[in-house]
């Protein structure tokens, strides 16, 4: 049981549709609608399963208390990387934001997603070589000492071929302007997350300040386009 307001409620999840599908599982929709009534509501605001999220969130906030640890680990590792190698702070954000997207909301076209998860908040070429990350992984640049990762055989099988519009935004990338910025992410992603290797988000406070900007509303409820994102991240049960 669990207290909505003053009055005690068994409060039900409803898995979010994308998620269910192509896993062929039984459809749960109509058994949990027919539990509502009474004591039974659907979980709506704050999970207690969930570590409450602060009233104004910033950045930080979603990596602490939203994201995956693996996704938090990897991202961390991946920005300490470009930080220790010297990059300009442009490039050690991109690599801290690259796979933000599947910290807490969504892995399908995760570049995508990321890129305009992130685009009002830092600039136009950070948000780019998020967005480019996802394509330029797939094919090597011998002149920066990029290959195939090893791992990708390993998880899509050796003769993957990535589909027309990967290629396509490849290609587009590989002529652009801020080809380098995006190239240099996937120089610093780790294919094979790193284990027992701690980093410490402090190390990017000040680039984050410098380079992110932090709507005094919180994250997620500053009317921006994508605050409805950071909002899904805040209370992923909400079934509406």
């Amino acid at each position: 049981m669990n207290d909505v307001g003053n009055t005690p409620r068994r409060r039900l999840i409803v898995p979010q549709p994308i998620g269910q599908l192509g896993r062929d599982l039984p459809d749960e929709e109509n058994a949990l609608f027919a539990q509502l009534g009474g004591e039974t509501v659907f979980m709506m605001g704050d999970n207690p399963a969930l570590p409450t999220m602060p009233e104004k969130p910033q950045l930080m906030d979603f990596y602490r208390l939203r994201f995956r640890a693996m996704a938090r680990n990897h991202l961390l590792q991946s920005a300490k990387l470009a930080l220790d190698a010297g990059l300009d702070e442009k490039v050690v954000l991109a690599c801290l934001l690259h796979d933000i997207a599947m910290g807490a909301l969504i892995r399908t076209d995760h570049g995508y997603w990321g890129a305009q998860l992130i685009a009002p908040y830092v600039d136009e070429e950070i948000a780019w070589a998020v967005r480019y990350h996802q394509a330029l992984r797939f094919y090597p640049d011998a002149s920066v000492g990029y290959a195939y990762p090893d791992a990708y055989v390993r998880f899509f099988g050796p003769d993957y071929v990535p589909p027309a519009y990967i290629r396509a935004a490849y290609e587009e990338a590989r002529s652009h302007r801020w080809y380098m910025t995006s190239r240099l992410v996937t120089l610093n992603d780790l294919y094979s997350f790193e284990d027992g290797v701690v980093v410490d988000p402090e190390l990017f406070t000040d680039i984050v300040g410098r380079h992110f900007r932090q709507p005094r509303e919180g994250l997620g409820f500053d009317n921006s386009p994508v605050a409805h994102m950071w909002r899904s991240m805040i209370w992923p049960n909400n079934p509406l």
